[in-house]
């Protein structure tokens, strides 16, 4: 099953891009044996529009149209917050149902539009604050790589 991280900006070269490009590496080495096979970045540039509202569907559409067939989360502070092991389960029910992939998308600064998160399988929120979204693709990257060391029973993850 394919792992897409898909966001709305371009991060810019220095330690944030090198992190996240570190824990995508990290879970493609221990998803293979999970039949996790690729985890991408997939980056669409900001809309230029006028107003939030007219950006945030330019945005949605752009995303729509750049993720692959399968199960799409949206992350966002007002989606259901879960830990690592139920996330890690969650990735492998959906490779077990024969999902091709998962694509899990950060909109841009003004957020995602709302009739894309509520299209979404899933709204999922790492905390009700908001993070910078540098931050959250570091966070999601590391906890994809979680989900495979728990999945695979390294000892990286040593919840109670």
């Amino acid at each position: 099953m394919r792992i897409a991280l898909a966001a709305i900006g371009r991060m810019k070269a220095g330690p944030e891009r090198e992190l996240v490009a570190r824990y995508l590496d990290r879970a493609t080495a221990s998803g293979k044996p999970l039949a996790l096979t690729h985890f991408d970045t997939i980056e669409l540039g900001e809309s230029r529009a006028g107003s939030a509202t007219a950006r945030k569907a330019e945005e949605a559409k752009a995303l729509r149209s750049a993720l692959p067939a399968g199960v799409v989360v949206a992350l966002d502070e007002r989606g259901k917050a879960i830990g690592s092991e139920a996330f890690a389960a969650l990735v492998l029910r959906w490779r077990d149902e024969g999902r091709p992939a998962a694509s899990f998308v950060i909109g841009g600064a003004d957020g995602l539009d709302p009739g894309f998160a509520r299209s979404a399988d899933m709204m999922l929120s790492f905390s009700p604050m908001v993070w910078p979204h540098q931050l959250v693709r570091i966070m999601l990257a590391e906890q994809l790589y979680r989900a495979t060391t728990i999945l695979s029973g390294h000892p990286y993850h040593r919840g109670e």
